[in-house]
């Protein structure tokens, strides 16, 4: 399958590159930075790079061309701009998809996303607190990802909800929701499990139209 990676020069992103590589996949990375990626990514002969901003959509509309399904990786940082800047990307890229027939993506989010499925959680509520005091454009802006994302009907989408990333290899993950007792009982998330979990997610569809919280096992 002919997929487009946003946020691939990222260490979450390039994790899920080599994963998409591993399942297969023909790749196009769609970066603003492209120098960022790794050598033995820009030059494998399986992966296409196209350079350009997120609110470019002739650059876009160029890297979505024979595409069946998007997977993001694009995530706010501390010192992220006010302005929502992501989640003005991310209504340009959704309207790209429309028009190019691209009706498939799976995107990473936070808990600053919330669901109906969420149940209360004393530390996830910590969290939130810690985010929207010390980096309040940055919450605002992921949480209106999550907005933009689910106002899209006709698009088949998954937002991954990510808790504290970590940097080890662990690619187990339980599923589920804020408070549940098995996803939502656990803090951190390794980035291996992200990037294992979007691909499986994409092969199997079990999350279309929903916004699982994602834990290490």
């Amino acid at each position: 399958m002919r997929v487009v990676i946003l946020g691939g020069t990222g260490p979450s992103g390039i994790l899920l590159i080599e994963e998409a590589l591993a399942a297969r996949h023909t790749i196009v990375v769609y970066a603003r930075n492209p120098q960022k990626l790794p050598v033995h990514l820009s030059k494998h002969p399986e992966i296409t790079v196209v350079k350009g901003e997120l609110q470019d959509a002739a650059a876009l509309a160029t890297a979505l061309a024979g595409a069946r399904a998007v997977l993001s990786a694009l995530g706010p940082t501390f010192g992220n701009p006010a302005g929502e800047p992501i989640a003005h990307g991310y209504a340009v890229v959704l309207e790209a998809m429309r028009r190019a027939g691209v009706k498939r993506l799976i995107a990473l989010g936070t808990t600053s996303t919330k669901d109906e499925l969420d149940k209360f959680s004393i530390g996830y509520s910590v969290m939130a607190t810690v985010v929207f005091v010390g980096a309040r454009s940055m919450y605002r802006d992921i949480a209106a990802v999550g907005e933009v994302i689910r106002e899209s009907e006709d698009i088949d989408w998954t937002i991954v909800r990510v808790p504290i990333l970590k940097n080890d290899k662990n690619r187990e993950v339980r599923a589920g929701y804020i408070g549940d007792g098995g996803a939502g009982a656990a803090y951190t998330l390794a980035r291996h499990g992200f990037a294992a979990f979007v691909l499986q997610e994409l092969d199997k569809g079990e999350w279309i139209k929903r916004a699982p919280l994602i834990t290490s096992a």
